[in-house]
């Protein structure tokens, strides 16, 4: 009875801790896009007057573990879509800062973006689009079979710098959770689906700041560096005979034709094959040389341009959060947008929205690619439109020029 009780009062603490741990993280901006979020987001008019504005659903999409769960989807091929929704502005100074949301690419994404962006100070959300600036644009992108990445881009000072390293793509129709957590030790993680996919220092895989060392451009190669990594074996000798071994020798397989007509092609003679024996013109063979320094460098020196910046991972004013990207091929759905200050909490959130419904959805879109191979053979209806084939089709070249136009002035703008 005494371990029983002992044991209770363990999971009573354990269950204490772990509530006083999520009762303590700060929620500056949570969103399940349940009833009333019409009035939370506000729809952009970008791109209206070109007839180029696409327009969002309100879906859990066509294959979903709770038909409950719904986000916002895209739902127009070769279109522009921009929404936004404003909260309390604030500082990430002195705590961690985590950006969190779920997207699922139902049209098996082939080119166009499912990345999010938060946004400091006072924009209007009417005119939101691909040219107001933002603080940081987190999330996967892709255009073709080669350009697929998970974006982490922090702006600072007018500029968008992209990470340095690349992070792991995933490229399915079901939903994933992308986490980025940015800390005051100016360090970072990135997490797919609460699974740790990169991290590293900000200092290190952004050009934010200039490179606290660089190589001396005044210093010059001393007169006797040796960079020569082997040298000629001065002891090596010419083998005797070697000058006298031909590097040709009559074909001891060769043997005349008997219909050989001396009077038409002359005397028959062997031909002639290479000499196996034959190295070559003799060289010493090379030894290591032992004067050898090394490919010469100049010496690294403090960077005279260089001013630490202690405050690198802060953004001050961060007020919006915001969808702004272009789909060659609709069907993205966005969902539970997080913003807090608790990698924990967010795994926990993770976990109580994608990990509860994850396993469903992968049922429920086993069931609609059955029954569309079924379709496809003849047996049903019209679910030719629920789920694409393994293999993406291709934009048309004039899409894929006009993107590579739209990336190097959006989302390589970055």
């Amino acid at each position: 009875m005494a371990g029983t009780k002992m044991k209770l009062s363990l999971v009573g603490i354990l269950i204490f801790l772990s509530m006083a741990l999520f009762v303590a993280a700060e929620v500056f901006f949570e969103e399940r896009f349940d009833d009333g979020w019409e009035e939370r987001w506000v729809k952009s008019d970008w791109k209206k007057s070109e007839n180029m504005s696409g327009e969002w659903n309100h879906t859990a999409g066509k294959w979903s573990g709770d038909p409950q769960d719904k986000g916002l989807q895209t739902t127009e091929d070769n279109m522009h879509y921009a929404i936004s929704a404003e909260f309390p502005e604030f500082s990430n100074k002195d705590k961690t800062l985590v950006f969190q949301f779920s997207v699922k690419h139902e049209q098996k994404l082939n080119c166009g973006g499912g990345y999010m962006k938060l946004i400091n100070d006072t924009i209007n959300q009417q005119t939101f689009g691909a040219h107001t600036p933002y603080s940081i644009m987190f999330g996967p992108d892709i255009c073709g079979d080669t350009n697929k990445r998970v974006h982490v881009i922090l702006s600072r000072n007018g500029k968008n710098n992209k990470i340095k390293k690349e992070i792991p793509f995933i490229n399915d129709q079901l939903t994933h959770v992308y986490t980025l957590v940015i800390r005051p030790d100016a360090t970072y993680s990135v997490l797919t689906d609460n699974e740790l996919k990169q991290s590293g220092s900000i200092y290190d895989d952004w050009d934010i700041l200039p490179p606290k060392k660089i190589r001396d451009p005044d210093a010059k190669k001393p007169e006797d560096w040796d960079a020569k990594e082997f040298i000629p074996d001065v002891r090596d000798t010419k083998p005797e005979g070697y000058d006298d071994i031909p590097s040709e020798i009559p074909d001891p397989n060769a043997k005349k034709p008997e219909d050989w007509n001396v009077v038409e092609k002359g005397e028959w003679k062997v031909p002639m094959i290479p000499n196996p024996q034959y190295k070559g013109p003799w060289k010493p063979k090379k030894i290591k040389n032992p004067e050898y320094k090394g490919i010469w460098k100049a010496p690294m020196i403090d960077n005279p341009e260089f001013q630490d910046d202690p405050y690198i991972y802060v953004y001050p004013n961060l007020r919006y959060v915001g969808i702004e990207l272009w789909q060659v091929r609709a069907g993205t759905l966005f969902d539970n947008i997080l913003i807090c200050d608790d990698p924990e909490y967010a795994k926990k959130v993770a976990e109580e929205t994608w990990g509860e419904i994850k396993d469903a959805e992968k049922v429920a879109f086993e069931k609609t690619k059955k029954l569309k191979e079924e379709e496809e053979n003849g047996e049903h209806g019209t679910l030719a439109d629920d789920i694409d084939d393994d293999e993406p089709d291709h934009e048309e070249p004039d899409w894929e020029a006009k993107l590579r136009e739209e990336d190097e002035g959006k989302h390589d703008e970055l």
